[in-house]
């Protein structure tokens, strides 16, 4: 794909390639084959950190997760001399696995995908030699460019770092992000502008609008302010649509 000078927002009807179940949905790849990179081009970019993954929101997406082979979209979530290891079992599934070190170590990698989006997920494992040290496991993921078609946003969830968004039909999903709009809390900057940004947003069409890539002018003075406020990064969060509403009219 060549490069674009041009800015381009986003909208929910210009990315709609396929079902999930039978590909990617809202994906734009960007290459450079000569300089050997390959990410998303709109998708934001998601690393999951296992400190992140103890959250119930964390284990609820988890638990949906499928296993799978891994293909070309799991490798561009990992460095290139690391796409091997995409490919090797765990040393709890063969202890001669090149991922294995020291008999019992292992940094293998295991390959995903969230069926409601079709969206790829690749999980890093980090494992001590022995018994009694670390074993645990990070992700790298895409967040989606919008919820699905066929609902409207009614919650959004946030504890340890993370966003969420769920649906009128109760579906979780990683709150929709694009690209270079990364999402934070707590402070006077530009993660807790794009955030509210986005809030301000779905409050405004009652829960209709979901694209990510909201211009930070659009972002409401009260949204912005708790975005901003330390009470917004205390514990677990959650901000019903109704929340969302009623500080439009603060």
């Amino acid at each position: 794909m060549p490069r674009w000078s041009a800015t381009w927002t986003f909208k929910a009807v210009d990315l709609n390639l396929t079902d999930p179940d039978k590909g990617y949905l809202n994906f734009v790849l960007y290459t450079e084959a000569r300089h050997g990179i390959a990410s998303s081009s709109q998708n934001a970019e998601l690393t999951i950190e296992a400190s992140q993954t103890v959250t119930p929101h964390f284990q609820e997406w988890l638990s949906r997760l499928v296993r799978c082979e891994p293909n070309a979209m799991h490798c561009t979530l990992v460095d290139p001399r690391k796409i091997p290891a995409l490919f090797h079992p765990c040393v709890t599934e063969d202890k001669e696995s090149p991922s294995a070190i020291d008999g019992s170590g292992c940094l293998c990698r295991r390959s995903f995908y969230d069926p409601e989006f079709g969206l790829p997920v690749v999980a890093e494992h980090f494992k001590h030699a022995g018994t009694g040290g670390t074993d645990q496991w990070s992700y790298q993921t895409y967040a989606p460019l919008a919820l699905r078609p066929d609902e409207t946003f009614e919650r959004f969830i946030t504890g340890r770092g993370l966003f969420w968004a769920r649906t009128d039909k109760s579906l979780l999903s990683i709150l929709p992000q694009r690209q270079a709009h990364g999402y934070n809390i707590g402070y006077s900057g530009g993660g807790p502008h794009a955030l509210a940004a986005y809030l301000t947003q779905v409050a405004r069409s009652d829960g209709a609008t979901t694209a990510a890539g909201v211009p930070y002018e659009r972002a409401h003075p009260a949204i912005r302010d708790w975005t901003q406020s330390k009470a917004a990064e205390r514990g677990t969060n959650e901000l019903s649509l109704s929340d969302l509403r009623a500080m439009l009219e603060s």
